[in-house]
C-alpha cells in the first residue's frame, strides 16, 4: 500500500495510474476508521477499482466555532493497518498546511441542497465539505467515488457539485453500517458513555421501526407519525436538533412520510451531535 502526504506526489501518482489505463476509486474520510469506513473499501472493490485511495483528513474548513475540530479523535497507525487489511492500494496524510497553502482565498459553495438541514445548524459547513472533496477530486481524478449513506446530504451536495461543476467521476452512496445494537457507526461515537450509547438507541430504534412500517406491505400497519418519533427521541434524554422528512432526491421538506423520501435526525447525546437517516 503507497502511502502519501504530500498532495503532488499523490496527484503525480494518480496520474500515472490513469495512464496505464487503471480504474481508481477514492474514499474520503476523517480518519478513525470502522467498520462503516472499511464498507465504502469493500464497495469499491465490488466495483472493480484497480487502485483504491483513501484520504484521511479531518478538515479544518468545515468544522465552525467551538465544534470538535481540535478533539476529534485521531489515530493515523490504526488507520494505515485497517486500510492495508481491508485492501486500500494507496492511502492520503495531507496536513491543513499542504492542503490550505497561505492566503487560500478559493472556496467551492453549493446554494440550493445544503440550505436545510445540517447546512441550516452549521454554517460553513458544506463549504468546507466542497471545498476539500473537490481538491480531492482534483488530485486523485477518481473514476468514482465512495461515500456512507450515514451524510446523506453531504452525499447530495456532493452529487450536485460533480454535475454542476463537470468533474468526470460517478458517486456511489453505501448503505449505513449499525453497531449490532442498531446505532450508526460514528467516529464521535467514541465520545460516548455506555449510559448515553444506551441513550442513542432511540434514534435507530425509532428511524428503523418508522422505515418497517413502509416495508411491511401491509396497507393497515400503524404508522409512527414524525410526532411520535420525536417524542420518543427526546423521551430518551437525547435533544433533538431537527428531524426532518424530505424527498430523497431535492431535500425538499415533505409534510408527511411516503415512499421517496428520506427522514433525516440529527440529536444531542449529552454534549455529541450524532445524525442518523432512513430512505422510505
Amino acid at each position: 500500500m503507497k502511502i502519501f502526504k504530500e498532495p503532488k506526489k499523490l496527484q503525480k501518482w494518480c496520474a500515472a495510474q490513469k495512464l496505464a489505463g487503471k480504474k481508481i476509486a477514492l474514499v474520503p474520510t476523517m480518519g478513525y476508521l470502522h467498520e462503516g469506513h472499511l464498507s465504502l473499501i469493500e464497495k469499491a472493490k465490488k466495483k472493480g477499482a484497480d487502485e483504491i485511495v483513501v484520504s484521511v483528513f479531518v478538515n479544518p474548513v468545515q468544522f465552525g466555532p467551538g465544534e470538535d475540530y481540535e478533539k476529534y479523535p485521531r489515530d493515523e497507525k490504526a488507520d494505515l493497518a485497517k486500510c492495508r487489511a481491508a485492501g486500500a492500494t494507496a492511502i492520503f496524510f495531507p496536513t491543513p498546511a499542504n492542503m490550505y497553502l497561505d492566503c487560500h482565498s478559493v472556496y467551492v459553495c453549493e446554494e440550493d441542497l445544503s440550505k436545510g438541514l445540517c447546512g441550516a445548524r452549521r454554517p460553513g459547513h458544506f463549504r468546507g465539505v466542497c471545498t476539500v472533496v473537490a481538491k480531492l477530486f482534483n488530485l486523485t481524478h477518481p473514476d468514482f467515488a465512495v461515500f456512507g449513506q450515514k451524510d446523506y446530504q453531504q452525499v447530495q451536495v456532493i452529487k450536485r457539485m460533480v454535475r454542476d461543476l463537470n468533474f468526470d467521476l460517478d458517486i456511489v452512496m453505501a448503505p449505513i453500517v449499525r453497531e449490532p445494537s442498531g446505532l450508526a457507526r460514528s467516529s464521535r461515537n467514541t465520545y460516548l458513555s455506555a449510559e448515553e450509547k444506551e441513550k442513542a438507541l432511540a434514534i435507530s430504534k425509532n428511524l428503523l421501526s418508522l422505515k418497517a412500517s413502509f416495508s411491511s406491505g401491509s396497507r393497515t400497519t400503524r404508522r409512527p407519525s414524525l410526532a411520535t418519533v420525536a417524542a420518543n427521541i427526546e423521551k430518551a434524554g437525547l435533544r433533538l436538533d431537527y428531524l426532518s422528512c424530505v424527498d430523497a432526491k431535492t431535500l425538499e421538506p415533505r409534510k408527511t412520510v411516503a415512499k421517496g423520501c428520506c427522514v433525516l435526525v440529527a440529536a444531542y447525546d449529552g454534549k455529541t451531535r450524532l445524525i442518523d437517516n432512513v430512505l422510505i
